[in-house]
């Protein structure tokens, strides 16, 4: 990737060393300038003491490059406790000679402008502590105290020079740290031009939230980040996190995700969301927007992926507990590991703190599925655009990881609230709307599935129902006025099962009508039918009896015929035969 190619040509350009804290060399493509110096400057308080103190126990740890680091403030044992708390421990790496922490005590009133003022005595001692351990690291904290009796700009240019290119000479990667002044990066103002990398510090207040930034202003031979990005210091040291990615070249899954809501993922063509998409669920106040978070959490530690759930609102037991109602036992995952809560309120930190905090989080954790609620409430201390760099910021390294990501907004009717809906609306995967729908006195719940990218989804508003058994979604009536919802809906599905009750009443009595109409007309034909079998057996009577007198006068009048013409009928013999007289 182009990104990564850069990386490898500032590598090859030239030699660096990796500090070790996480992110910075990201920012810097590989760490500090090997065998040059460093300048880390800044005001009081932004982190230059443990910026450049951790550059020498990573180092010591991580890349086994011993360090030696000149103190002008603060002795060694301060150091070694101020550290404590961060699991450092400067004793047992000065025992083991990993680390060498030498203390010098510069006095001001010992300091004249004599034109014979020079570091060699600084140069001897520092010598002797690089060659005592080998080192390969050497930080100098601060350097006004060296200076701070000069006036004479010819002089301090002159030792300063001396300095970096002793360094130099003695093959080493050094820091020197330096107190920000008026009008420039340092007090003396000269330092910044002699340095072959200079990184600002700045811890600034806005709205009463406290930000700390980095910025690399220049790094000779080396291409690197020219923007101010946040950086966080916690427990485990400095992390610095990069603003955002400047290629859109991340690969994407066409594995698939379930919501946890079956006739949610019913709506969609692919079944559920892209694994490592982003995803918004919006809405008023007690809509459900929690409940839809949970049981997407939920339904993802059954499948056996870790989650991570950012809360900015309610504690993990409040949740824990309000969830039991839903018939959701999200203690169950906590125990087993594969649930784990992160909750603060958004005033704890500035923006990039919560960025840089999530961040960090995310890679120690190493989730599947992270959730933030609600994202909201980060206006109170940021604008919405700041919520909105923020967001993209973590989009970007969400999706570089394939982490799938839903978020819950709350949605109020303010043009604030309004904007930064649109304002996240418009850079997630899927946005899931809930809405009021209000009517007869009562309040119902709608979801809408506003944009689903890369797949068919409905356009149609389902009833959003919260049972104890979970999250159902049911088809909306439409009555005469429009969408029925809740007791409506009820009200409507009686009305048309009762409908239905009397049309088939209605319907039977007919066809019992009918029946017995049926059963008249046969009868009534029964009878014609009889009926017409008694004419027709009596007209063939008559017309057999009117045969047969027609066949009997027809034969007496061939006999009287014959009488007539003096044909004499014998006469029968009814004797036997006549004999002879």
């Amino acid at each position: 990737m182009a990104n990564q190619n850069t990386f490898k040509e500032a590598l090859s350009t030239l030699p660096k060393t990796p500090t070790g804290i996480i992110g910075l060399d990201e920012i810097t493509m590989g760490g500090l300038p090997t065998g040059r110096p460093t300048l880390i400057c800044g005001s009081a308080g932004c982190g230059k003491t443990l910026f450049s103190l951790e550059f020498i126990v990573r180092g010591a740890l991580q890349f086994d490059e011993p360090g030696v680091f000149i103190a002008f403030e603060e002795k060694a044992n301060e150091l070694a406790t101020n550290v404590a708390s961060l699991g450092f421990d400067l004793n047992q790496l000065q025992q083991e000679k990993k680390i060498k922490i030498d203390y010098i005590h510069v006095d001001k009133s010992e300091i004249e402008e004599t034109g014979e003022y020079d570091l060699e005595g600084l140069f001897i001692r520092l010598g002797y502590a690089i060659d005592s351990i080998g080192a390969k690291r050497v930080v100098l904290d601060t350097i006004e105290n060296l200076f701070a009796g000069l006036s004479n700009q010819a002089i301090l240019r002159a030792e300063l020079r001396r300095l970096f290119q002793f360094l130099k000479e003695k093959g080493v990667t050094a820091i020197i740290t330096g107190e920000r002044g008026e009008s420039s990066l340092t007090r003396q103002g000269l330092e910044e031009y002699v340095s072959d990398c200079v990184i600002l510090l700045d811890h600034r207040i806005i709205n009463q939230i406290s930000t700390r930034r980095l910025r690399i202003v220049k790094y000779r031979g080396s291409v690197h980040g020219t923007n101010e990005y946040p950086f966080l210091i916690d427990r485990e040291g400095i992390s610095v996190l990069p603003v955002t990615s400047l290629y859109l070249d991340k690969e994407v899954s066409h594995e698939i995700v379930t919501s946890g809501i079956d006739s949610l993922d019913a709506m969609m063509s692919k079944g559920g969301f892209y694994k490592g998409s982003s995803i918004l669920v919006s809405g008023t106040a007690g809509t459900g927007k929690t409940s839809v978070a949970s049981t997407f959490v939920d339904e993802a530690c059954k499948q056996g992926d870790s989650c991570l759930y950012f809360a900015f609102e309610e504690s993990p037991n409040q949740i824990i507990r309000n969830m039991r109602s839903i018939g959701m036992d999200l203690k169950t995952h906590v125990d087993k590991g594969s649930l784990k809560f992160h909750a603060s309120r958004p005033t704890l930190y500035g923006l990039e703190m919560h960025l840089v905090a999530i961040h960090k989080a995310i890679q120690k954790f190493k989730p599947q599925v992270v959730v933030l609620d609600p994202i909201t409430n980060l206006i109170t201390v940021g604008t919405v655009s700041d919520v909105k760099s923020m967001l993209v910021r973590l989009i970007d390294f969400l999706q570089e990881e394939q982490i799938t990501v839903m978020f819950t907004a709350l949605t109020l009717n303010t043009v604030v609230n309004e904007q930064t809906d649109e304002g996240v609306s418009s850079l997630v995967d899927a946005w899931l709307l809930i809405k009021d729908i209000e009517s007869n006195g009562e309040r119902n719940r709608g979801l809408y599935i506003m944009k689903s990218r890369g797949m068919h989804h409905s356009n149609q508003v389902r009833e959003f129902v919260i049972t104890n058994e979970g999250i159902d979604l049911i088809d909306v009536y439409l009555g005469p006025e429009g969408i029925l919802t809740g007791s409506a809906r009820e009200a409507q599905k009686l009305l048309e099962e009762t409908g239905q009750v009397l049309h088939t009443h209605a319907v039977g009595r007919k066809d019992r009508e009918l029946l017995r109409k049926k059963k008249v007309l046969e009868a009534k034909i029964d009878s014609l039918k009889t009926e017409y079998e008694s004419t027709e057996e009596e007209l063939n009577k008559v017309y057999i009896e009117e045969e047969i007198k027609k066949e009997v006068m027809q034969q007496t009048r061939e006999k009287v015929t014959e009488i007539r013409r003096g044909h004499k009928t014998p006469e029968k013999n009814t004797t036997g035969p006549k004999k002879n007289k």
